[in-house]
């Protein structure tokens, strides 16, 4: 029989979180420290649409009948979905896909209202965790059980894949992230979750993309997050990882401010923003030599960004851009954007790459081959993410044991 606590629970610290009304922002995004954003449940790992084939109809134009606005156009090359997704913008951008994280786990807590109150609430009261001698292990094992309670939630709420973040604190610890993976999965088996509804989100590490190399091998998808250099993007690719997530505006924002990285100086002096060109070169890569990746690219900051995407697999893309996609009616040779796909198969077969880039790639050309930013970046990123998950036990360890426990 389902159990669902009352207070306190999560919503007992709710208003030591923040005051008012949360949103729900998805942990694979962000590693801004919790109380000076907002919450929202991001769409990550989306389904792609059999309308982004590769034929060459569609590499000239989108324009077909009953693509009446920009969303429509566009949709037909990529899989363009939420940024963020409040609750509240389910209806007007359903979602299909999620994932769940620690700073999703922090949000729940925060709100009182939430469907997924009471799977954080049976982790927190579940009687395999409380049995064990050390705190540490009993906080562990509610974090686990709260994220795979969650996210068998968020699979009976969206069609397509559920990604869930692995610890960050595990990031350069290749065995720690395949038993990580094996226990979420144990734990997705006892509530009966199909292997083929997840992917686990893994920062790209040398030891986070040899995990993936391992866990893909036994039948488990990875997703692959915080690629900022090509040779991230290569490597991952190599290890077979499911999805590669590469993140356009970071690279750009990085680059107003420094220098000294010698891929975002050289795609800067061929008139290219970083961000794309990185996107560019890495879904050439994946597809001009075979590798089975799926190319996601995130951060993207405006409509121009996104027309210069069209033809990678996903496209994550802020409310207010998906909006005035919508609200925009789809002209054909339009003078400022062009309905065009960008990134073809066909093309990636003419892209030329050095014998730098052809490598085989391995720990020491890895990180050879990284230049400032991506180390700098990926090191932020994270940083933060394991600055979550340790809040996310802390927080436990201030409501354990909940009432009747």
């Amino acid at each position: 029989m389902p159990l669902s606590l009352q207070s306190p629970s999560c919503v007992t610290l709710s208003a030591s979180i923040q005051k008012g009304r949360w949103r729900m922002l998805a942990a694979g995004f962000s590693v801004t420290p919790l109380p000076a954003v907002s919450f929202s449940l991001r769409r990550s790992i989306p389904r792609i649409r059999a309308s982004a084939s590769s034929s060459p109809s569609q590499s000239s134009s989108s324009l077909e009948a009953g693509e009446n606005n920009e969303l429509d156009a566009v949709s037909a090359f990529s899989e363009i979905v939420p940024d963020t997704v409040v609750f509240d913008d389910f209806e007007r951008f359903p979602p299909t896909a999620a994932t769940v994280s620690s700073a999703l786990l922090l949000g729940i807590c925060g709100l009182p209202d939430t469907i997924f109150r009471n799977a954080v609430d049976m982790a927190l009261a579940d009687s395999s965790c409380a049995g064990l001698e050390t705190t540490e292990s009993r906080l562990s094992c509610i974090f686990n059980k709260a994220m795979v309670n969650v996210g068998g939630d968020l699979v009976k709420l969206v069609p397509g894949r559920v990604s869930t973040e692995v610890d960050a604190r595990l990031a350069y610890d290749t065995n720690g992230i395949i038993r990580k993976v094996h226990d979420l999965l144990r734990l997705y088996n006892e509530i009966d979750v199909p292997h083929d509804r997840l992917l686990f989100k893994i920062p790209a590490t040398w030891q986070g993309i040899e995990a993936a190399r391992l866990l893909e091998s036994e039948g488990i998808q990875t997703h692959i997050t915080f690629v900022y250099s090509f040779a991230q993007a290569a490597a991952a690719a190599q290890a077979g990882a499911s999805v590669i997530q590469i993140f356009v505006g970071r690279l750009r924002d990085w680059a107003r401010n420094h220098s000294g990285d010698t891929e975002i100086e050289s795609a800067i002096k061929s008139g290219e923003d970083p961000g794309l060109a990185l996107v560019r070169r890495s879904y050439n890569y994946i597809h001009k030599y075979g590798y089975k990746s799926k190319l996601m690219a995130a951060a993207v900051r405006n409509k121009q960004d996104l027309f210069s995407l069209l033809g990678v697999d996903y496209v994550i893309a802020p409310l207010k851009v998906l909006q005035s996609l919508k609200d925009s009616p789809a002209i054909p040779n339009d003078e400022k954007y062009s309905f065009v796909r960008k990134l073809t198969p066909e093309t990636a077969t003419h892209y030329n790459f050095t014998n730098k880039e052809l490598v085989k790639w391995d720990q020491l050309s890895l990180a050879s081959a990284m230049g400032p930013a991506s180390v700098e970046l990926l090191s932020a990123g994270v940083e933060g993410y394991a600055n979550q998950a340790k809040r996310v036990e802390e927080l436990f360890g201030k409501i354990w044991p909940p009432p009747n426990v």
